[in-house]
């Protein structure tokens, strides 16, 4: 009797601690609340997570100290079990402490957040690329101690339908953090973006980087906007949007400032489509965190002889790419002609892809007064046997980087056959004829009607302003592309 007394006293027992440990571990947050974090300041914060169904959720933002502000918002678990609150605009200051209390008795606590700027950067390889294989990697690696910028590595995650989660933790940016997990460590692109916009704004960064080597944009849109869209909805099959769902959706709707992107290799055949795609992937993005049209800053191709397709896929991915940023608000471009190795599709200089970005995001985003892009065409006029093409963003003037003369531009009349022209800069202009026949006195195209400049993926153009930021490729005629 007297045993079976014990052994019910220790079944009870047991049993109330497996609630109690079952109650504690009911309350949840996804994987991007973790200490460390950095929370995007100036906006409303939502907060997340899971629990029992009507379990009620109070989450508390306090400081560090007893000194600071605190903020508090409850709720209560829906019928799946998800809960949400909004805290209100946080301003940079002291580190943070986040609580979490449901009313089952489970806590979480999450320590030392700081708010400031948070950055969304996706992309295929060129974004992925760590900057253990950059250049001056073992400089810049011993350099990076940088505890004010905080680092957030989503683990790559395919997913046939919306995830809920990502695994991935906020750490601060040492030579450690840095040159760990990934692909010569963390996103080169992105952590030279976030440093320079550390280093001019004074304020903490958050780098979320969610990027995948040899994904094409499709992975990363979701598939109902595929299928809406008369042009994409071909491609609404497949593994087409298992990225969005494994890798963008479980984010959501984390506060963001906005996003940075550099892909477009993989959709190099179907650049014309790429017209269509991209903006559609960039609305998706924004309509699903419904925070507006957040900044999302696009870094164009480099030259890189592709070999296999018509060398002018890659202009014409290019173009794509610029018809975004002109047609799509709250967009940048950082062009990188003059930083490409055309041996190499991952060029090494991201120092200074992320240098670009930053100009785009400082001027656009920020409010700073500075030239942030190169030389855009805007119109031509024509002048005899001449073509007079006329630029945006000449800044303090046109030049060639190198001191030569202009280099990669064509000429074509009626006819549609371009060969290659003379160029020069005229004033805030540039000047363009086709280049005289050797063996006689006759000159090329004597009745131009279009030019095109850097329009091969070899073409390592020479075209700047004096800010030394290189001109975009482009066209002026709307003739039929090779991805058309």
């Amino acid at each position: 009797m007297r045993c079976r007394m014990i052994a019910s006293v220790l079944l009870w027992g047991a049993l109330i601690a497996g609630w109690a440990i079952a109650a504690s571990a009911a309350v949840k947050l996804p994987a991007i609340f973790t200490d460390n974090m950095v929370l995007q300041r100036g906006q409303d914060v939502p907060v997340w997570g899971w629990g029992d169904q009507g379990e009620e959720v109070t989450v508390t933002l306090a400081g560090a100290t007893a000194t600071q502000t605190s903020q508090t918002a409850t709720t209560k678990a829906d019928a799946a079990g998800r809960w949400k609150v909004t805290l209100q605009k946080l301003e940079v200051g002291e580190p943070l402490v986040m609580t979490v209390q449901g009313s089952l008795g489970g806590v979480l606590t999450r320590k030392n957040i700081l708010a400031g700027e948070v950055w969304v950067c996706s992309g295929q390889s060129n974004m992925e690329m760590g900057i253990g294989i950059c250049n001056n990697a073992q400089a810049e690696i011993a350099a990076a101690n940088y505890p004010n910028i905080r680092l957030f590595k989503v683990e790559k995650a395919k997913a046939a339908a919306p995830a809920t989660d990502v695994k991935g933790a906020w750490a601060l940016c040492t030579p450690q953090s840095i040159s760990v997990n990934g692909w010569g460590g963390f996103s080169a692109a992105a952590y030279y973006f976030g440093r320079n916009l550390h280093k001019e704004l004074n304020v903490p960064i958050g780098l979320i980087d969610t990027s995948w080597g040899g994904t094409p944009a499709e992975f990363w849109t979701r598939r109902k906007v595929l299928e809406a869209n008369p042009v994409l909805k071909p491609m609404a099959q497949g593994e087409n949007s298992c990225l969005y769902n494994g890798m963008i959706a479980p984010l959501i709707p984390y506060g963001i400032r906005g996003a940075i992107w550099y892909q477009g290799e993989a959709n190099l055949g179907r650049a014309h489509q790429y017209r269509t795609l991209l903006p559609a992937m960039i609305a998706n993005w924004r309509t699903d965190w419904a925070q507006g049209d957040f900044p999302f800053g696009i870094v164009q191709l480099a030259p890189f002889r592709y070999g296999g397709v018509n060398p002018a896929c890659w202009a014409e991915l290019c173009e794509a790419q610029r018809m975004t940023w002109n047609n799509s608000p709250h967009t940048g471009l950082a062009v990188t002609t003059d930083i490409g190795d055309v041996r190499d599709i991952h060029p090494k200089n991201k120092q200074e892809v992320g240098h670009r970005l930053a100009l785009w995001a400082l001027a656009k985003v920020y409010g700073r007064s500075l030239v942030y892009s190169g030389p855009i065409y805007k119109s031509m006029t024509v002048e005899g046997n001449k073509i007079r093409l006329h630029f945006d963003y000449v800044g303090g003037g046109l030049k060639t980087s190198d001191g030569k003369p202009l280099s990669d531009f064509m000429i074509a009349g009626a006819d549609h056959k371009f060969v290659p022209a003379v160029a020069e800069i005229d004033g805030n202009t540039v000047v363009v004829s086709a280049i005289q026949v050797v063996a006689g006195s006759d000159i090329h195209v004597t009745q131009p009607v279009a030019v095109r400049f850097a329009w091969y993926d070899t073409a390592t153009p020479n075209f700047s302003n004096q800010e030394g930021l290189p001109a975009s490729p482009f066209r002026t005629d709307t003739w039929k592309g090779v991805t058309e």
